[in-house]
């Protein structure tokens, strides 16, 4: 399997809490809408150099427009990319084609618009359904919108939806978290990602905890909201697949199942990742540096690497792991290793302590083992 990624970089707002590369047009001053028919066309530049240096005939199962926020893109902009892939790459005809998007920038016509444009599947970036944690995690949205949204996006025709959650907010109480879990449900996504908030260094939030202006829970409290997200979705028929992601059955993101397999995948846009066999290579996170590349006509790569047998044995383990698991018969034939045997006295702790399970040659974490998921991975190198 195989998949697209590409990468919007434009938000209404930048939030407090993320380091994904993006800026926001209109807290620059700058003109939005002329700033993102530009970027539409670099990107288009950018497929077509790329398209020169793969190899043909591979097929590929999904595409992914993620930010930022895509859906501040036009319908027909989505459009003109999604031709030029079809061109330039071989998109299967029923590829899982999804579109993240802001609560706060779309109405049912422009959700409508998206759908005739060949967008698949939705993924809505909600967080809470408290407008208090709203406010202070600095989305624009509230969450009555968040709300009339995913019902807009129902009567547009999509009906693969994922909602994003967030918790471990400061000051959130168990309470809290289980009404927000609660109220994502009761709107029946087919796909729900919950993810702890994360302090990631030189965001406004860091500096926010670096002054003691806000207070993060603590492990031992994060620890027991991720137990009771697991307990919950597990008891509404959703499959934790993956770390942070839940799915009702038949309906996992084809798009990450592909990355945490270690499968290939191609990135357009400033700070896009891709990774072909043993090559991952990345793009320039800067707008202005990857505009200028492109204009000159070379690829906007800001940095390439060969992994060695070591460093993809361990990303197999640790992909696998987080995920549905690690297949250890296939790992076997790739690295000609025995991967049983090599940690057999690990493996049978795990076993007991009932952080892990092992189906046939498939050894997989259960939701407790999830918790520890770097820790465990850490043992088995």
């Amino acid at each position: 399997m195989s998949g697209v990624y590409l990468h919007i970089p434009f938000c209404e707002h930048k939030c407090i809490y993320c380091d994904f590369y993006s800026i926001a047009p209109s807290e620059e001053h700058a003109d939005a809408e002329g700033m993102m028919a530009s970027f539409t066309e670099l990107l288009l530049k950018e497929i077509d150099l790329r398209s020169d240096t793969v190899p043909r005939g591979e097929m590929y199962d999904t595409v992914f427009f993620g930010g930022g926020t895509p859906s501040l893109l036009e319908a027909e902009q989505m459009v003109s990319l999604l031709d030029r892939l079809r061109s330039r790459f071989e998109i299967r005809p029923d590829a899982e084609i999804t579109m993240e998007a802001n609560p706060g920038t779309v109405t049912e016509e422009r959700l409508r618009a998206f759908r005739a444009a060949g967008i698949n599947r939705v993924s809505f970036g909600v967080q809470s359904f408290y407008d208090d944690e709203l406010k202070f995690l600095t989305r624009i949205h509230s969450a009555d919108q968040a709300k009339a949204s995913v019902h807009a996006a129902r009567r547009a025709g999509f009906d693969n939806l994922n909602i994003d959650l967030m918790f471990a907010l400061p000051g959130q109480t168990p309470e809290r978290w289980r009404s927000t879990m609660e109220q994502a449900l009761n709107l029946g996504p087919t796909h729900i990602s919950c993810y702890s908030l994360i302090v990631e260094p030189h965001t406004p939030l860091a500096r926010m905890v670096e002054a003691k202006q806000v207070a993060v829970l603590d492990t031992e409290a994060d620890a027991a909201l991720f137990e009771t997200t697991a307990e919950v979705m597990e008891r509404h028929g959703y499959e934790q697949y993956e770390v942070s992601n839940f799915a009702r059955p038949g309906f996992r993101s084809l798009h990450n199942l592909n990355y945490w397999r270690h499968g290939s995948y191609l990135g357009f846009g400033p700070s896009a990742h891709s990774f072909r066999g043993t090559h991952r290579w990345w793009n320039i996170a800067n707008l202005s540096t990857y505009a200028s590349r492109l204009r000159d006509g070379a690829l906007p790569t800001a940095g390439e690497e060969e992994l060695q047998p070591e460093q993809m044995m361990t990303e197999a383990v640790f992909l696998g792991l987080r995920s549905d698991g690690l297949d250890t018969a296939n790992f076997d034939r790739r690295f000609g290793r025995r991967f049983l045997e090599d940690h057999r006295s690990r493996i049978e702790d795990l076993l007991r302590s009932g952080l892990a399970r092992l189906d046939g040659a498939v050894l997989r974490l259960t939701s407790r083992g999830y918790l520890v998921c770097d820790e465990i991975c850490a043992t088995l190198e």
